[in-house]
C-alpha cells in the first residue's frame, strides 16, 4: 500500500501514469541474477512485457540478454545497448525485413517456429554471405495449467514447430547450408503459478535433445522459456517471484548434458514494480442499482481485464473514509467492455480519488493504444518523488 505522503506527492501528476517501483525492480532483477548464478543459467528479459526505457536501463545493469517477438524489439533492444550477442528473437511471423535486420546484426540466435521460416532465414543468410544461429522452436504439447489465452505449448497452437515434424524433416534441415541449429527453445505459456508443470517441461525436454541428438544435431543451448507467474490476488503477500523453486526444479529435473540453460521472463521481471495510477472522474448508479465509479483510464491503459479477465488488485490510495462500498470499475474508452473490475469493496470513493492498479508493470505500458485517441501513458519513477 502506498503511504499517504506517496499518495499526495502523486496528486502533482496528471493521470493516468504508470508508477515504477525501481527499488522493488532491483530487488527482483538480483533475486533472479543470483540464483541464476548457482547453477550458471542465462536469463533474457522478454521485452514484450515492457520496454520503458528506464526500466531498460535497470535491467541492463544487472546483464541480462533480450528475448524478443518482432524486428522493432530487436531494434529497441540494440538501441537501448543490449549487445546483439545476448539478444534472442522468436515469434511465428518474422516479416522478411525484419529477419534481414536480425542477420545483419548478428544476434545470438533466431528461434525459428516453422520448416518454411527456417528455408527463408537460410537464403536471406545466403544472400548476406553468412551463417546465422537458429534455436528450434519447438511445440511440447504441455497443458501449462494457466489463462488459455496465454499458454502457448499445446499441440494445436500456433507456436513452435510440432516434434513430429522436426524429426520427419531432420534431413532436410540438416541440408541447409547457411543456418547453424544450435539450440532448442521451449516456451509452454505465461502465468504459471503450478510449478510442477516445469518438471513435465524438463521431461520433454530430456527426450527430444536426446533424440535430436541421436539425428546429428549438435546442440549447444536449450532455452526452456519462460512464464513465472506472479501473485496478482495479494502483490504484497509476494513481491519478488519465486524464481528460486523454478531454477531448483529446472535443475533437479533437467539431463542436457553440459548444454547451456537459458530462461525468457517478462512479467516475474517487471509486473510487481509497476501500477497504474487512475483518477476518479465520477460516480453514478445504473438503473439496475450497480454503483459505478468512472476513472480516467481506460482499456486503452492497461488492457489485460477486458482482452482476456485478467485480474488486478484494485485499491484507493487517497480515501479517508471508514466507510466501505462495492463498485465497478469503469474507463473511459467507448466500449461495454472497458471493466477494470466488478463488485469490488473499497473505501467510499469520491470524484478526485486517486486508485492504483496494482501489478501492471507487464504487459500494460507495452500493450497500450491510441483509440479514441487517447495519450499514451507517461511514466513515473518511484527515485524521483
Amino acid at each position: 500500500m502506498l503511504s499517504r505522503k506517496v499518495a499526495d506527492q502523486l496528486r502533482n501528476y496528471r493521470t493516468p501514469f504508470y508508477l515504477y517501483d525501481i527499488d522493488l525492480l532491483r530487488q527482483t532483477l538480483q533475486s533472479a541474477v543470483s540464483v541464476a548464478e548457482r547453477y550458471q543459467y542465462v536469463i533474457h528479459y522478454a521485452i514484450k512485457a515492457n520496454y520503458d526505457p528506464r526500466i531498460l536501463q535497470v535491467i541492463q545493469e544487472y546483464g541480462l540478454g533480450i528475448d524478443c517477438a518482432s524486428g522493432n524489439e530487436v531494434r529497441c533492444a540494440i538501441e537501448a545497448g543490449f549487445d546483439p550477442q545476448t539478444i534472442v528473437y522468436a515469434g511465428v511471423g518474422k516479416r522478411d525485413h525484419e529477419i534481414r535486420y536480425a542477420i545483419e546484426q548478428g544476434i545470438f540466435a533466431i528461434n525459428c517456429e516453422s520448416i518454411e521460416e527456417l528455408e527463408v532465414i537460410n537464403a536471406f543468410a545466403a544472400e548476406a554471405g553468412k551463417v546465422v544461429t537458429v534455436a528450434l522452436r519447438i511445440n511440447p504439447d504441455i497443458d501449462p495449467k494457466t489463462n488459455h489465452c496465454i499458454d502457448t505449448g499445446q499441440a494445436d497452437s500456433k507456436f513452435g514447430i510440432s516434434y513430429e515434424e522436426v524429426l520427419g524433416s531432420a534431413e532436410r534441415i540438416q541440408a541447409l547450408q547457411n543456418v547453424r541449429i544450435r539450440g532448442m527453445h521451449l516456451h509452454i505459456g505465461s502465468q504459471i503459478r503450478e510449478l510442477h508443470v516445469f518438471e513435465y517441461l524438463c521431461n520433454k525436454v530430456n527426450v527430444i535433445v536426446e533424440n535430436l541428438v541421436k539425428l546429428g544435431f549438435e546442440l549447444d543451448f536449450v532455452d526452456v522459456g519462460g512464464g513465472l507467474g506472479i501473485n496478482y490476488d495479494f502483490p504484497e503477500n509476494e513481491p519478488v517471484p519465486n524464481f528460486a523453486s523454478v531454477f531448483s526444479i529446472i535443475n533437479s529435473h533437467l539431463r542436457v548434458g553440459e548444454r547451456q540453460v537459458h530462461f525468457e521472463f517478462g512479467r516475474a521481471i517487471v509486473a510487481q514494480c509497476g501500477e497504474l495510477i487512475t483518477g476518479v472522474l465520477f460516480n453514478k448508479m445504473t438503473a439496475t442499482g450497480r454503483k459505478l465509479v468512472i476513472v480516467d483510464a481506460s482499456m486503452t491503459e492497461l488492457i489485460r481485464p477486458m482482452l482476456y479477465g485478467a485480474y488486478h488488485n484494485i485499491e484507493n490510495i487517497t480515501s479517508t473514509s471508514d466507510r466501505h462500498e462495492r463498485y465497478t470499475i469503469v474507463g473511459t474508452a467507448c466500449e461495454s467492455t472497458d471493466v477494470f473490475d466488478e463488485n469490488i469493496n473499497l473505501p467510499e470513493t469520491r470524484r478526485g480519488d486517486l486508485l492504483t492498479i496494482k501489478s501492471a508493470g507487464a504487459y500494460g505500458s507495452s500493450m497500450a493504444s491510441r483509440y479514441n485517441q487517447h495519450d499514451l501513458p507517461p511514466s513515473v519513477y518511484s527515485d524521483q518523488l
